[in-house]
């Protein structure tokens, strides 16, 4: 974040504290520090941390593992959902959000179920390649209609809800520019599994996919991370309330205070 944006913003960054320096080039660097912090936090939670990683691409890696081994369906299949369910029991011993937990599961649990009833072990893949293909259109008509995806996301996060729509123009570029990044990626990936899906067999498309897994997703993060970082703090709109609710009940003192030194 460079120091200019951050003199601009004199507003509470996401872990509390005031967006504007204090003092010289050392309170700027320590403010910029924090907002780099924050995001960094903020991203991880948001997406499921090294653990959603796992979960997005190791599934995916035992069912073709298995799958190139023995050209079965049903041991392929059940040996990803059973993995998937480890990692959501992982999820829960760490108290993690049940929306990290129970995704990963859901979503090898429906490519399982494709491929099953289908016979066809592409259709494994089908429905993460939908979702894929389904957020990336969403991403990019969210940022045409300047209402982006990933301030809906992360606003919540950085406690900031919508305040980046009315309140903090800068937030709002970052998170348009960032959504255009994730669609523009997205689809990318889309570009190169629908064919596969379409002329390649089951294996192709397997390894393609699973070496599609990290790697975009990474570039996706670390595009959010820039535009973020170089973007104004957010309104902590929850210290906001907070304050107001706590002044509230300071008037209310004094009023009953005066009303009881009248009588």
């Amino acid at each position: 974040m460079d120091n200019t944006d951050h003199e601009k913003a004199g507003r509470e960054g996401p872990d509390g504290t005031s967006g504007t320096p204090t003092g010289g080039t050392s309170g700027s660097t320590e403010g910029s520090a924090q907002v780099r912090a924050a995001t960094e936090a903020a991203l991880l939670d948001a997406f499921g941390g090294v653990l959603g990683m796992v979960e997005t691409t190791v599934p995916g890696l035992v069912f073709v593992v298995i799958y190139t081994i023995n050209h079965s369906i049903a041991p392929s299949a059940f040996a990803a959902l059973a993995l998937s369910l480890v990692l959501a029991v992982v999820r829960l011993a760490r108290k993690d959000t049940l929306k990290h937990a129970f995704s990963g599961v859901f979503g090898i649990g429906f490519g399982v179920l494709f491929a099953m009833l289908s016979g066809n072990a592409k259709n494994f893949y089908l429905p993460g390649m939908l979702y894929t293909l389904g957020l990336g259109v969403a991403y990019v008509v969210s940022a045409l209609a300047r209402f982006p995806l990933l301030g809906l996301i992360l606003g919540p996060v950085f406690r900031e809800n919508l305040s980046w729509r009315t309140r903090n123009p800068g937030r709002l570029v970052a998170y348009t520019k960032a959504s255009w990044a994730w669609g523009l990626i997205l689809l990318g990936k889309s570009a190169i599994l629908f064919p596969l899906y379409w002329w390649g067999n089951a294996t192709q498309l397997g390894w393609v996919k699973v070496a599609l897994g990290i790697p975009p997703f990474l570039l996706s993060v670390y595009l959010t991370w820039i535009f973020l970082v170089k973007a104004p703090p957010p309104i902590d709109v929850i210290a906001e309330m907070e304050a107001a609710e706590e002044e509230e009940r300071k008037a209310d003192t004094e009023r009953e205070k005066a009303a009881q030194a009248a009588e």
